[in-house]
């Protein structure tokens, strides 16, 4: 959905990593790609959506913009990451090559019905979820979803 108020507006979220080449490669693995115009060896600007995008920054490079001490992701929650996919069936691919590429399973699947979703941490501790959304419920919102269906398949 577009917000009028901010036309053109991007999202750039910034994470720190210990090897940019190697955490390159992970999320190459798992379908992303790279802008090479915002791409060196101290960063790596993953594409995530039209105005979505991961910067994968070296620690010494994170530390430049933090004004806070970094936190260590294997000790520390302080974001999880989400993105979406197609379908639930590259939900499960998606994870998996999360799994192959050296990431580990944060939790097993979660099946709303509308919503189904895997989470996994990347080679850094980082938390990410990737997950498939009904188009109706991403457009109607869940419980307007969930009352259609309900609706649709009649009384109980």
């Amino acid at each position: 959905m577009t917000n009028p108020a901010y036309p053109g507006r991007m999202l750039f979220v910034n994470i720190p990593v210990a090897d940019l080449e190697r955490s390159k490669a992970f999320f190459a693995e798992l379908g992303f790609s790279f802008n090479p115009m915002f791409t060196d060896e101290t960063a790596a600007c993953m594409l995530v959506g039209e105005h979505a995008f991961v910067m994968l920054l070296s620690r010494e490079k994170f530390a430049e913009f933090a004004k806070l001490p970094m936190a260590d992701p294997t000790t520390h929650t302080l974001a999880l990451y989400c993105f979406s996919v197609s379908s639930r069936d590259e939900v499960d691919t998606v994870s998996a090559a999360a799994l192959a590429a050296g990431g580990s399973e944060a939790d097993g699947a979660e099946d709303y019905g509308f919503m189904y979703s895997r989470s996994f941490f990347d080679l850094d501790g980082h938390g990410w979820q990737v997950m498939w959304m009904d188009p109706s419920a991403a457009e109607q919102g869940p419980e307007a979803f969930a009352a259609s269906t309900q609706e649709a398949d009649g009384p109980a």
